[in-house]
C-alpha cells in the first residue's frame, strides 16, 4: 500500500520540481509603457489677402530666459484659458505695432528722452507727416516758400477762406521736425515709415494741370526717399468735409474740377499719382506699395454726400490700381464721456465690424481683396482723462489683439505727441503742459504696448476661455524658439485669477510674467500704471526703469495660475520642456 502511494506521489513531485524550475526562467509579463502625449505640429496658414505683403518683413522671435523674481502662483482660480499651440491663426507682422508722428512734435532727434523711449518701444512703423496736415504738407519747401500755384488761403467746408497751417519738409525750427529729422529719427531708433503724400494739392492747386503737378511732387519725394520707405498713402481721410481739397474755389481751378470732391474723382487722380510714383520708384530701383483711402463703416444721415458715396464710386473707378486700402477708426462713441466698460467694449467689437464691412464692400464692388492698413486708431472718449489713462493701455492691447485676430496688415496708433487739453490727449507722451509731468513722460499706453510687444511671440495661436467667462480677454502666441505667450486683459473692476492650460505643447519648468495695473487716482481712469507692483514716482506714467525690470516667475508643477489686476494686463511666457 505504501509502495503504491509512493509510486503515485513520485510523478507529482517531479512535476512540481519542473514547474518551480520553469518559473525561475519565465519571461516576465509584458507591461505597456505609458503613452507619450501626441503633439500635433503647428502649420502656418495661407497669408490672408488682407495682410498680403505686410507680412514680407515677418521675422522669427527667440525668447531668452530672463533673470527673474521668484513668486508663488495663486492657489485657486476663477476661470480657465486653453491655448492650442498647434492652431496658428496668423503669423504676426511687424507692421501691426505702428504709431503716428507729426510735424509739430519737435525735431525729435534733438530730444534724448524721446529717442530713448522710441528706441526701446521700437514700433517698427512710424507714419509721417500724418493726419489732415498731410494734405497741406510740402516736403521740399521751406517756411514761407510755397509753390507759386498754392493759394495762401484755402476753401473750408463752409465756403470760407482759411489759413490751413501749411507744413514744410525743409525747416530748421526748434518746434517742428524737418523731413530729414524724421529720416534720422527712424534710422537711429530702428524704425521705418509710412508716408502720406499731399493729395489735396491736386484739388486746390491753381496751375494748368494741378493733378499732374501734385503727382510730380509726390514722385520727386519717392526719388528723394531712395528706397528707404516702402508704404505710401495718397491723401488722408479725403472722403470727409474736414480735409483740405474736399471743397475748392472753382474760380481759381484751371482744369474743370467740380467744387466738391467725389470718390470717383479721387480714384481718377489716384491713378495719375500712382503712375508717377511707380515710375520714380523704378528709376531708383525701389519697390513701393501705394494705398488708397476707404471709408470704414456704414454711413449716417448727417454725413455729406461725398462720404456716403465714396466707396461705391471710388472702388470701381480705381479698378484694382491701389496696392492696399487705408482705414481709420477712433473706436468709442464720438465726443462722449465714455465709461471704462464702453471704452474696452469698443476695442473688442469695432475691429471685426470694420473689417467685415470693408471686405464686404470690396467684394460688392467687384474688385480684388487687397491688404488693409489701419493707419490711424485711437478713441474719441473724453471728459475724464480716458485717453491718458491706464484703461487706455488696456484698450490699446485689445485693439492690437483684435487687429491680429481680424488680420489687418498694418496698424498705427494716433499719435506720439499731441496737446494736453485737460487730459483729452491722444499723445503717447506728455507734451510738457500736463501739470507736474515733464515732457516726454510716457503715458500708461506706452507701457502696455512695450510689454505686449516684448513678451509676444511671432505667431498668433488659438485661445479660448471657459464657457461663460467674459471677464478676461486672452491673446496667445508662440515663439519660433518654442515657448508660448499669453496676454490676459481684465475687463472688470475686480481682480480675476486665471489658470492657463496648453494643448499640443510640452510645458517646461517655469513661466514668467509682468503685471500692469492702474492706481487709485482719478476714479476708474488712473493716470498711473504700476508694473509688478512698482509704483511710478510722479503723478502720472509708470516706473522709470521699465526697460530693466525683472519679470516674476513661478514653477509650472502646480499649474500655471495668474491673477489679472482690475482693468489691467498680465503678459506671460511659458517655457518649453
Amino acid at each position: 500500500m505504501l509502495k503504491k502511494q509512493y509510486e503515485l506521489a513520485l510523478p507529482c513531485m517531479l512535476l512540481l520540481i519542473i514547474a518551480v524550475s520553469c518559473k525561475d526562467d519565465a519571461v516576465p509579463a509584458k507591461v505597456d509603457p505609458p503613452k507619450e502625449e501626441v503633439i500635433e505640429p503647428a502649420v502656418d496658414p495661407e497669408i490672408a489677402k488682407t495682410m498680403g505683403f505686410f507680412m514680407d518683413g515677418w521675422a522669427e522671435k527667440v525668447f531668452a530666459i530672463p533673470n527673474f523674481l521668484d513668486e508663488k502662483a495663486p492657489a485657486s482660480v476663477s476661470g480657465t484659458v486653453t491655448i492650442d499651440a498647434s492652431k496658428v491663426v496668423t503669423k504676426i507682422p511687424q507692421t501691426i505695432f505702428g504709431h503716428n508722428a507729426n510735424i509739430w512734435m519737435s525735431p525729435m532727434v534733438t530730444e534724448p528722452l524721446f529717442m530713448t523711449h522710441i528706441t526701446n518701444l521700437k514700433p517698427n512703423i512710424i507714419r509721417f507727416p500724418a493726419g489732415s496736415g498731410s494734405d497741406v504738407y510740402f516736403w521740399n519747401a521751406s517756411p514761407g516758400k510755397l509753390p507759386a500755384d498754392v493759394p495762401m488761403l484755402l476753401t473750408g467746408a463752409d465756403g470760407s477762406k482759411k489759413d490751413p497751417g501749411f507744413g514744410y519738409g525743409m525747416t530748421n525750427d526748434n518746434w517742428r521736425a524737418s523731413l530729414d529729422n524724421y529720416y534720422e529719427m527712424c534710422s537711429k531708433s530702428g524704425n521705418k515709415g509710412v508716408f502720406t503724400v499731399n493729395y489735396g494739392y491736386a484739388r486746390y492747386g491753381t496751375s494748368a494741370n494741378p493733378v499732374a503737378t501734385a503727382a510730380h511732387l509726390a514722385a520727386n519725394w519717392v526719388r528723394y526717399d531712395k528706397g528707404r520707405t516702402q508704404f505710401w498713402e495718397i491723401g488722408n481721410e479725403n472722403y470727409a468735409d474736414w480735409e483740405w481739397g474736399y471743397r475748392i474755389d472753382v474760380a481759381k481751378n484751371k482744369d474743370g474740377q467740380p467744387e466738391y470732391l467725389t470718390g470717383k474723382l479721387y480714384a481718377q487722380h489716384f491713378k495719375v499719382f500712382a503712375d508717377s510714383m511707380q515710375k520714380a520708384a523704378a528709376e531708383i530701383g525701389a519697390k513701393i506699395y501705394i494705398g488708397a483711402v476707404m471709408y470704414e463703416s456704414e454711413t449716417e444721415a448727417w454725413q455729406v454726400t461725398t462720404t456716403k458715396t465714396w466707396n461705391a464710386t471710388m472702388l470701381p473707378e480705381l479698378n484694382n490700381r491701389a496696392d492696399f486700402y487705408i482705414v481709420h477708426n477712433y473706436f468709442t462713441p464720438y465726443d462722449q464721456n465714455s465709461t471704462a466698460a464702453v471704452v474696452l467694449s469698443s476695442a473688442l467689437s469695432q475691429p471685426s465690424k470694420m473689417m467685415n464691412f470693408v471686405t464686404k464692400t470690396i467684394a460688392e464692388n467687384g474688385v480684388l481683396q487687397k491688404p488693409i492698413a489701419m493707419t490711424e486708431w485711437n478713441m474719441w472718449a473724453r471728459g475724464s482723462k480716458q485717453q491718458v489713462s491706464n484703461v487706455s493701455g488696456a484698450f490699446a492691447v485689445i485693439v492690437l489683439g483684435e487687429s491680429l485676430t481680424n488680420k489687418y496688415g498694418l496698424a498705427a496708433r494716433w499719435d506720439l505727441l499731441n496737446f494736453w487739453a485737460e487730459g483729452d490727449d491722444h499723445g503717447l507722451f506728455s507734451d510738457g503742459n500736463e501739470p507736474g509731468v515733464p515732457k516726454w513722460t510716457p503715458r500708461p499706453s506706452f507701457y502696455y504696448l512695450y510689454f505686449l510687444q516684448k513678451m509676444m511671440g511671432d505667431r498668433l495661436v488659438a485661445s479660448e476661455l471657459n464657457t461663460g467667462n467674459t471677464n478676461v480677454k486672452a491673446y496667445a502666441s508662440t515663439y519660433s524658439s518654442g515657448q508660448v505667450n499669453v496676454n490676459l486683459v481684465n475687463l472688470t473692476a475686480s481682480p480675476q485669477t486665471v489658470e492657463v492650460k496648453i494643448k499640443n505643447f510640452k510645458i517646461g519648468e517655469r513661466f514668467y510674467w509682468y503685471s500692469l495695473e492702474g492706481s487709485n487716482d482719478n476714479g476708474e481712469f488712473s493716470r498711473k500704471v504700476m508694473i509688478n507692483n512698482i509704483v511710478p514716482q510722479g503723478v502720472a506714467g509708470g516706473p522709470a526703469d521699465y526697460a530693466t525690470l525683472k519679470p516674476r516667475s513661478a514653477l509650472t508643477a502646480s499649474g500655471i495660475r495668474l491673477t489679472v489686476p482690475a482693468r489691467g494686463m498680465i503678459s506671460a511666457v511659458i517655457d518649453k520642456k
